[in-house]
């Protein structure tokens, strides 16, 4: 069972996408997890084959308990076959005909695991169809019943978070950066380019934001790491956790991969796919354990500062706040320019307020030339 994050302490299996003897490669999808933030499609990182099941699909296990065997050897003997999964039961009831036709092997599986009874799920596949998504949607819903035993999703992931944060304050010594950003030229390139382009092409404020943190890192790469055990180990790959708010309440911080090598059409595209699939309760676990830091922004809420918590076992997160205009100094003049507070909360075990202080630098340095980004 995979770490998801520093709040996670067990999952539960909803759904496997393999079956002994199949072959697995690196990157390939293996199987669901629920956890308190959602389900997560957990990643295989090796390659090889499938040679046995060791937790079935509605089983909730600790963090670290071993999931499955995979065999990286393409000799290895070929795995016995795995017994029949017993057929999922069959709704009842008016209407229990259309709901078997019309709901996907894993969306079954997923109600079953999650205590979702089919006939109150609206499918929004083709036809009608009943998709994982879904259940997941239905499961998280206000008023949706949780398993046996356990509080509903909501009230879990408040739990997690409350963990979370609660262990942060408690193990982190913050400090706490901030500096007023001129974004006049960031602002104007940002309008000249969307000005030629598709309203679903378009680049955000937040994108720009996202590139100038990842460069930034290059110049002080002692905040571009995790702190395990008792000591920091940095990281060589720059994974950009952006915090995204569910529709239902709550949040995650998935990362952007390789944010510094992205350009900003591919970090616009990458975060678009990262915010619907956050939302829809599709993400890889890969993007919730592989965040090396994290940026944050309330401005859409009308928030000028904000001075986030850090996220265990990062030592740093950014914040951004609304994009305002404000009185500006321009060569003795006073002007009208839009300005953003950027902020730094960081781990002072791992740094000091004078390197802090370069970082923020370097990322207003970054966005007065945003055709470089």
């Amino acid at each position: 069972m995979p770490l998801l994050g520093a709040d996670m302490t067990a999952g539960r299996l909803v759904a496997w996408h393999k079956q002994p003897g199949d072959v697995v490669q690196r990157g390939d999808i293996i199987a669901e997890v629920d956890t308190d933030k959602g389900a997560i499609d957990v990643e295989v990182f090796t390659a090889g084959v499938l040679e046995q099941i060791l937790v079935q699909p509605g089983e909730k296990v600790p963090v670290g308990t071993p999931l499955a065997i995979i065999r990286e050897t393409a000799e290895a003997p070929p795995a016995p076959p795995a017994a029949p999964a017993a057929p999922a039961p069959a709704p009842t009831g008016p209407g229990a005909a259309e709901v078997r036709a019309r709901v996907s092997p894993a969306a079954r599986k997923a109600a079953a695991a999650l205590g979702v009874d089919l006939a109150t799920v609206r499918g929004a596949g083709p036809d009608g169809t009943i998709r994982r998504a879904d259940v997941e949607r239905a499961a998280a819903a206000p008023g949706a019943a949780a398993p046996p035993g356990e509080p509903d999703r909501q009230a879990r992931m408040r739990q997690a978070i409350s963990a979370a944060v609660t262990r942060s304050k408690r193990e982190i010594p913050h400090y706490y950066l901030s500096t007023t950003i001129d974004l006049h030229r960031a602002t104007a390139w940002l309008a000249e380019q969307n000005a030629t382009r598709p309203v679903g092409d378009r680049l955000l404020a937040g994108v720009l934001f996202v590139k100038a943190v990842a460069l930034a890192l290059r110049h002080a790469p002692e905040l571009n790491a995790r702190w395990e055990g008792d000591q920091v180990v940095p990281s060589e790959a720059i994974h950009v956790g952006v915090a995204i708010s569910l529709r239902d309440g709550g949040l995650v911080a998935p990362a952007l991969h390789h944010a510094d090598r992205q350009t900003l059409d591919e970090l616009m595209a990458t975060f678009r796919d990262l915010v619907n699939r956050a939302r829809a309760g599709a993400l890889r676990s890969s993007e919730l354990s592989d965040g090396t830091i994290t940026v944050t922004s309330l401005g859409d809420q009308g928030v000028e500062t904000t001075f986030a918590v850090i996220y265990p076992p990062q030592v740093a997160i950014v914040g951004f706040g609304k994009v305002v205009e404000r009185p500006w100094s321009v060569d003795g003049r006073v002007e009208s320019r839009p300005v953003v507070t950027a902020t730094l909360s960081a781990d002072h075990r791992v740094s000091d307020g004078h390197r802090g202080a370069l970082f923020l630098a370097a990322v207003d340095a970054l966005l007065q030339e945003p055709s470089r980004l």
